[in-house]
């Protein structure tokens, strides 16, 4: 059973460092890329395209940040401290990195994005954003749960070990 335990880890480990590179190329290659296109094709809104790249690099400092607590979760599984109150403090960190993450998409990211669907006549563009800025709201609900799902299984633990 270990030994598949650290088999699944490892996977879940290798994807999330094929995530952590895909997100630097996006930080380094593309985004300055899209700044530089994107100011081009649309004078008009230079300052909603320089705070669109803004919030994007501090999105992606904030993912690599979970990134980084969700590693830390994997290692405490593989040293059979999973229930543990490191677990628990990773949860949380998560949970919040992720609402920070969701508010600056929802209250900067969206408004930003408003200049250029206005122009092109593209309100597809502010939905598209929306559903951009939910999805850390949702990653930090599901962290949220799994804190209180963990922090109830470490109290589990920790009564029964008075009990013995």
């Amino acid at each position: 059973m270990m030994l598949f335990n650290i088999k699944a880890t490892m996977v879940l480990k290798v994807a999330l460092v094929v995530m952590g590179l895909l997100a630097l190329v996006f930080a380094i290659v593309a985004l300055p890329y899209v700044y530089k296109g994107d100011s081009l094709e649309f004078p008009y809104a230079t300052t909603a395209i320089l705070g669109i790249t803004i919030v994007l690099y501090a999105v992606i400092v904030l993912y690599l940040y979970v990134l980084l607590k969700s590693w830390q979760l994997l290692v405490y599984i593989d040293r059979n401290t999973g229930f543990s109150k490191l677990s628990v403090t990773a949860f949380k960190h998560i949970k919040y990195a992720a609402f920070v993450g969701g508010m600056l998409l929802m209250l900067v990211f969206v408004p930003c994005l408003y200049p250029i669907a206005e122009v092109d006549d593209a309100p597809g563009l502010l939905v598209y954003g929306f559903m951009l800025a939910c999805v850390p709201f949702v990653v930090s609900v599901f962290a949220g749960v799994l804190q209180q799902l963990f922090q109830h299984a470490l109290d589990i633990k920790s009564e029964n070990e008075l009990t013995v």
